[in-house]
């Protein structure tokens, strides 16, 4: 033992609790003390949560087992209320890594859509960080902060409404990520916004605005450029007859990375 006292954490009112059925059939749900929640196989009083340990088994009115798990950033993300397609965890988890972001990262994002990426960096920008992420369409920036709220991570973000094409406010930023439709026009401002061997990601469906993006990207003085595209493949595992699921998440869209080179001033 080392030492440290280990608390155990139960649910309280107002917590999220992910509810598991099974791989197919999950659900996130706030407990309310009077509230229950209906499904397929009976209702569940939540009220009865509050106290418990998290990873208690509890039963449905029909007398099904559900499991009350506490809601990890996956949860969250694919649980989100969404107007706009998310990221996935395969392309989130590159853009972590990749962008070398951590505790107390300055991050800028376009577009915000459902607040599913702008969730994970916000995750892990804490609790010195900040992101700056900007949408144009006031419908999906209230959607994303709503879900920002839900996760406890609004207080990491500022949601920003306007054009990064036109300009990005901040300056000396160590990433800019890029999910919109003409990443290729913020390359200029990207480059004003970064700091000296600051990371830029652009993510595209197609393969027409990666080369794009790069075009711009060799234009404006970046450098390590390098494009990949990302695959899933969950596996079905039961003794002797193991092997993939005949359904996988395939092409989702291409990250393309770079890193901000500073220009060198030649003396005429």
């Amino acid at each position: 033992m080392d030492g440290i006292p280990v608390m155990t954490e139960v649910i309280a009112a107002g917590d999220d609790v992910y509810l598991y059925l099974d791989r197919k059939r999950t659900y996130l749900v706030k407990v309310e003390p009077e509230k229950s929640f209906h499904t397929h196989k009976g209702y569940i009083q939540l009220g009865d949560l509050i106290g418990k340990e998290y990873g208690t088994r509890i039963a449905s009115s029909m007398d099904i087992e559900f499991v009350a798990l506490k809601p990890t950033l996956r949860d969250h993300i694919f649980k989100t209320s969404r107007r706009t397609q998310i990221s996935y965890p395969k392309d989130i988890s590159l853009i972590i890594l990749y962008s070398g972001i951590g505790p107390g990262s300055r991050v800028v994002e376009a577009g915000t859509g459902t607040a599913a990426l702008t969730s994970a960096i916000a995750h892990y920008i804490q609790p010195t960080g900040r992101v700056y992420t900007y949408e144009i369409r006031q419908e999906f920036q209230k959607n994303a902060k709503k879900n920002l709220e839900r996760a406890g991570l609004l207080d990491f973000v500022e949601l920003k409404e306007g054009d990064v094409t036109q300009r990005i406010e901040e300056k000396d930023v160590d990433a800019v990520i890029l999910d919109m439709a003409t990443p290729w026009l913020v390359i200029p401002h990207a480059y004003t916004a970064l700091k000296g061997s600051g990371v830029l990601v652009s993510f595209s469906p197609t393969i027409d605005q990666v080369v794009k993006v790069v075009e711009a990207l060799d234009e404006h003085g970046f450098v390590c450029v390098e494009t990949v595209e990302t695959f899933i493949r969950f596996m079905q595992v039961e003794r002797g007859k193991t092997r993939p699921q005949t359904v996988m998440t395939g092409h989702t869209g291409y990250l393309t990375f770079a890193r901000k080179a500073i220009m060198v001033q030649h003396e005429s």
